[in-house]
């Protein structure tokens, strides 16, 4: 299975090509240079399997949340490289990436991921190992700090995402005895936007190219 996945929803901009079992990626933080860079860094691994897109069985992408400016390259990028080789699309969330990074890097099983929304407010998601994949455990929300919801089980989680390196003592007091470290430099990779791209390529769980959309999770958006 050859994929090939973009992320431009944070300070970090990648992109990642699957080949098989082989996995090739460039990765940069880079606020505001999303445009300048994407290209080349998808130019690049394209060059370096030697594959046009149209040898790809598909795309994977953030589809947010995140920056609007970022979110809204990535959809850009992605839908015209499937219109133009007519390939599937599988939209992932960049919480969900950002928590499977948490797997793949430490082991975490359980990560409230937190993406700075600006405007004194967080994106956040709840996610649960389950069969190596990141699972979200109630649907993905906006809201202050402060407000964030409770989880009601007892396992310990991990923090991850800029929303903890903004808000992490509000966050910490929301959440006390919930939460047992958090990692407040973890961005979305690319990596991991495949790694939950794949069962939904064999599942068939795929849109069409006019049918990708950005996520915002509000209606009021800030780059």
């Amino acid at each position: 299975m050859k994929i090939l996945a973009i992320d431009t929803s944070t300070e970090a901009c990648s992109a990642a090509l699957s080949v098989d079992d082989e996995v090739i990626s460039r990765f940069e933080i880079a606020p505001r240079k999303h445009t300048e860079l994407i290209l080349p860094m998808i130019d690049s691994l394209m060059k370096e399997a030697a594959l046009l897109p149209t040898q790809l069985d598909g795309l994977a992408f953030t589809r947010g949340p995140g920056a609007f400016t970022g979110v809204r390259v990535a959809t850009g990028i992605i839908q015209g490289i499937a219109f133009a080789a007519d390939l599937p699309v599988a939209p992932i969330s960049s919480l969900a990436a950002l928590a499977q990074g948490q797997f793949r890097e430490q082991g975490t099983n359980h990560v409230i991921s937190a993406i700075d929304a600006r405007m004194k407010e967080i994106y956040w998601g709840f996610y649960q190992q389950q069969a190596g994949l990141m699972k979200a455990c109630q649907p993905e929300g906006v809201c202050p700090a402060d407000q964030i919801p409770i989880p009601t089980n007892n396992d310990e989680w991990l923090g991850a995402g800029t929303g903890w390196a903004s808000y992490g003592e509000l966050l910490n007091n929301r959440l006390a005895g919930k939460v047992h470290t958090s990692n407040s430099y973890a961005y979305p990779h690319s990596v991991d936007v495949i790694t939950l791209a794949k069962p939904m390529f064999k599942s068939g769980e795929l849109v069409s190219a006019d049918q990708i959309s950005p996520v915002y999770l509000r209606d009021n958006v800030v780059s």
